[in-house]
Parts: structure tokens; sequence; C-alpha cells
């Protein structure tokens, strides 16, 4: 298969300009479209797991660096749900035909977002959602809501917070915009209607997005179907290759009840 093709998709107009970097495969319906983790990048392991599933199938593929990570331009500082929401929004519109949205961790949040946001413009064309640890609702519940008092004074006088992390030798920076923003996307609180299937992976040792976090989204999806795998002894990343072959299954499903009959027999 020839590989991806590299692009570069302007977002925003004035100061607020971004190039964003995306990877497209082309193939055939239904396309995966991937979205990404708070300061990951489309080249990660899941990722391009995801790229090799639909090079073997001849599946279209998209991923695409949100700004202020990997390969796109933009100030990571700058960075809100409104903003990378309005990217993959951005990208989405430059796929064709069905989707299969699979988001991880931050990404699964957005997943959500986008596939709200499109069905509400009148865009049905996200097929199913395949959730890996979904951070849900992170700027509350998962980060402000657990800051320390000396986290909190950090916030309130300079803005910024910044956490250690499991996955990396450098602090996670964390804004008061970040937060702030993310209030505007809670979706804690009240039904989740997808109208696609939904599945979520989530490791039971993940220390990042606790079992219970994704539990509670689970209690929230009351009217789609849902399937909910645990791996007992899954980090939040779930990139190990037991876990990638559980994301392969995830799609193998997806994609078979997404496919025509018809284009089904050409595949």
């Amino acid at each position: 298969m020839p590989d991806p093709q590299a692009t570069t998709l302007t977002v925003g107009s004035g100061p607020e300009a971004r190039d964003i970097a995306v990877l497209q495969r082309a193939g055939q319906p239904p396309g995966l479209f991937w979205l990404g983790g708070y300061r990951s990048d489309m080249l990660g392991g899941k990722a391009s797991a995801l790229d090799a599933f639909g090079a073997a199938r001849g599946l279209a593929v998209t991923r695409f660096d949100y700004s202020g990570h990997g390969r796109s331009g933009g100030d990571f500082l700058a960075g809100t749900i409104s903003r990378w929401l309005a990217e993959a929004r951005a990208v989405f519109a430059a796929t064709t035909g069905p989707q299969i949205v699979i988001g991880s961790s931050m990404g699964g949040w957005l997943a959500l977002l986008l596939n709200r946001a499109l069905r509400d413009a009148g865009d049905d064309r996200v097929k199913a959602l395949i959730l890996i640890a979904p951070a849900v609702d992170m700027t509350e519940e998962l980060m402000f809501k657990t800051f320390t008092k000396k986290e909190l004074k950090a916030l309130r006088e300079h803005g910024l917070v910044e956490q250690p992390s499991d996955y990396s030798d450098v602090p996670y920076p964390i804004t008061a915009g970040l937060i702030e923003d993310g209030r505007h996307h809670l979706l804690f609180g009240r039904g989740l209607a997808t109208s696609c299937p939904v599945t979520i992976l989530q490791g039971g040792r993940d220390t990042d997005v606790p079992r219970e976090h994704a539990l509670k989204l689970l209690s929230h999806l009351l009217s789609d179907p849902v399937t909910f795998t645990l791996v007992p002894d899954g980090d939040h990343r779930l990139s190990r290759p037991e876990d990638l072959k559980l994301l392969e299954t995830a799609l193998e499903r997806a994609v078979a009840e997404a496919v025509p009959p018809q284009l089904a027999l050409e595949l």
C-alpha cells in the first residue's frame, strides 16, 4: 500500500490561525478517524497500529496532531477543548463517506463532542465510536477536582499548574484557560445519546483515567449499544501487543457493522 499523504490544514484566521498536520491514507469506506490524547501525537503506537490496520484492509485512515502537538503549529499553552474540537471538525470535514471515530484519553472526550456537533449539524457519517480510556470531562473531573491546595493557588496566581507524568520526564502543564474552557463542554450529569454503537476499552490499572471514570461514562450511555472491555492489568496507554489486539477486534466489529453488505463482499 502507498504511504499516507501528509498535508497541512490551516484552521482559524488572523492571530488564531494555526497549521494542522494531517496524515491521510487513501482507501475504501468506512474511514478510520483518529483522535489522540493530551500531549500525544499521531505517530504514537495506537495511531500507528490503526494505520497499519487500515492499510492491510484497504481502508481510508485519517490522523492529525492538535495545535501545539507533534508536527502541528500553534502554542500548546493556548490549547483548549474548544480549540482542539474546532480542529477535529475541520479535519473531519476533509474526509468523505462513513467514518469510525477512535479516540484515546482526551480524544475519547473529543470523539463524543465531535459526534454530537456533527449530528447537530445534520452530519450522520460517524457510524461507530471506539473510546480508549476515555477522559470525558477531564478538565473538571480528572484535573481541577484533584488539584491540591498548592496547585489551586498556582492556578489562581499564575494561571498554570505543572503535574508530573508517568510517561514523560517533563511535567504536564495545565492552564487556567484549559480548565475554564472545559466547563463549556462537560457531558456528565445527563444521558448521552450517540446514535451509533460505542466500544470502550479500559485498563484496570489506569491511574490517569481510573476504571471508575469509565464506568461513570458507561452509566450515561443509556440509548445506544455499548461494548465495555476491562483489561485488568492494563495501564493508561493500552499499547501492549495484547491491548492492540483488542483494539483490532473492536475495529473489525465496527467495520463489519458499518460496511453495506454489497461492499463487504468486495473487501
